[in-house]
Formats: structure tokens, C-alpha cells, sequence
């Protein structure tokens, strides 16, 4: 009589929730914290990056790592994560894996990525997108800076715009998100509508209610996907746009008399 088959299963990861236990982290208020724990929309998040399997991903401030996993899970060739909190890196570090990951710990403000991924990702502007992307859930007190200024870099081709039109899978407060995608004539429509809408084509995925976060915040969360255009509508440098821009919404009350010469 043979001997019973035995199937050996290994142990399931840990969630979020329970690294967030393990190791006592705590949402900082004055970095603008808040731990995504829902599994179901973090790997809904990733799915709006579209096809990642094989292609170079970096992500920003993946916290605790729940993003992490999830893009592990659809293969990439490599991941990049940039944390600023020196506290996530234990969580981190467990999954990395076959050298497939790298952390980063540093200001992703102040972080370029022009040697971030290997050269043979390179595309031309006007060819098809590189099988780059960025991800991030990101704090609500950089997010604006964060775009604008990865905006600058669209307009100027550099950094990891140097790889072609790589495409941006990132999170703002909802009522942020309503106005990057705002239509012309809308009330919505502002300075970051136009900015977002001229070098790229910007879609408002689906909203994150509060309350799938840890702490809670006070409001939804927008998830928003860009692809930079190959050519902008507006063809001047980023800074002069920005400026006339700046200045017609710096009076969102008045009338325009004269129109702009």
C-alpha cells in the first residue's frame, strides 16, 4: 500500500495590518500618514498602472509595503522603492526578493531618476510608452508639489522622462483629483487642471473612501493615472505656462475685463 501524498503549503504573508502590528508603526500626522490596509484596492490601484510584468517600476512612499506586494505579485523585472521614513525599511527588506527589489531611503522630492532604470527600457518620445511606471500613494502634504514638479520634468524630458512617456499611477485627496481631470467651463476647472491636461492625458481611476485608510482622514482619495502627451497642447516652456496660468487664477473672483495679449 503506497504511503498518502503529503502537500506542503507554506504559511500566508502577512497583511499590512499585521506588519503594522508587528513592528508598533504608527502614521505620522506631520508627514500626512495613512496606512491603506484593504487589499482589494491596493491591488486595484496597481491594476490601473497597467501591464507591469517584465517592465522597471518605481514606487513612492510605499509606507509599510502593502503596494509593494501587490506589484511584486505581477512580476515586474525590477522594483524601486524611495521612502523617506527610516522605520518602514524593516518591512521592506522582507520583501525583497531574488534581487528583483532595491530600496531607497531619501526625499523623493529631491530624487532624480535618470539612471533609475537599465538603458535598454529607453524609447524615443514619440514611440510607444516604455514598460516604466511610477506608483505611489502618496502623502497629501507633497502630492501637489510632487506632480508639478514631475509636470516641469515632462515638459523637459529628463529624469525618468528620460526613458520616453512614462506613465504615473498616483494618489491625491479626491477633491484634488476632480480638478485635474475638470473639463473647460466646469467650476472645477483651476492652475492644476491646465497644468495636468497640457502635457498629459489624465484619468480619475476610481475614488478610495476614507475610511479604508489608517488613521481615517477627514477626506476620499483619488486615484489618477497619467500618460504624458507627445506633444503638448500648449507648445511654450513649462515656467512660462505656469506663470501666465498662476496669474489668471490668482483671482478666481474677479472679472476679465481685457482680454490677454
Amino acid at each position: 500500500m503506497s504511503a498518502a501524498k503529503v502537500v506542503a503549503r507554506l504559511p500566508p504573508l502577512p497583511t499590512v495590518r499585521d506588519l503594522v502590528r508587528l513592528y508598533r508603526l504608527r502614521a505620522l500626522r506631520q508627514l500626512s500618514q495613512n496606512f491603506l490596509m484593504d487589499q482589494r484596492l491596493i491591488d486595484k490601484i496597481v491594476k490601473v498602472a497597467g501591464r507591469i510584468k517584465c517592465g522597471q517600476v518605481c514606487e513612492v512612499g510605499p509606507g509599510p509595503g502593502g503596494i509593494t506586494r501587490a506589484i511584486l505579485n505581477r512580476a515586474p523585472e525590477r522594483l524601486v522603492v524611495i521612502e523617506k521614513d527610516h522605520r518602514f525599511l524593516p518591512t521592506l527588506e522582507a520583501k525583497a526578493c531574488e534581487n528583483r527589489m532595491e530600496v531607497i531611503i531619501g526625499d523623493v522630492m529631491g530624487f532624480n531618476m535618470e539612471k533609475c532604470f537599465p538603458e535598454d527600457f529607453r524609447k524615443e518620445w514619440v514611440d510607444e510608452q516604455p514598460n516604466v511606471h511610477l506608483i505611489g500613494n502618496l502623502p497629501f502634504s507633497v502630492s501637489t508639489p510632487l506632480i508639478i514638479k514631475w509636470l516641469e520634468a515632462i515638459s523637459e524630458r529628463r529624469s525618468a522622462w528620460s526613458y520616453g512617456r512614462v506613465g504615473m499611477t498616483l494618489t491625491f485627496q479626491k477633491e484634488v483629483a476632480e480638478r485635474m481631470v475638470a473639463p473647460v467651463t466646469t467650476s472645477q476647472r483651476c492652475r492644476l487642471s491646465i497644468m495636468c491636461q497640457n502635457w498629459c492625458d489624465v484619468r480619475h481611476a476610481f475614488t478610495i473612501p476614507g475610511k479604508a485608510f489608517v488613521p481615517k482622514p477627514d477626506v476620499d482619495v483619488g486615484v489618477v493615472h497619467f500618460i504624458p502627451k507627445v506633444e503638448p497642447i500648449i507648445p511654450l516652456p513649462f515656467k512660462l505656462v505656469e506663470k501666465v496660468v498662476r496669474s489668471i487664477f490668482s483671482f478666481r473672483q474677479k472679472y476679465s475685463i481685457r482680454g490677454a495679449e
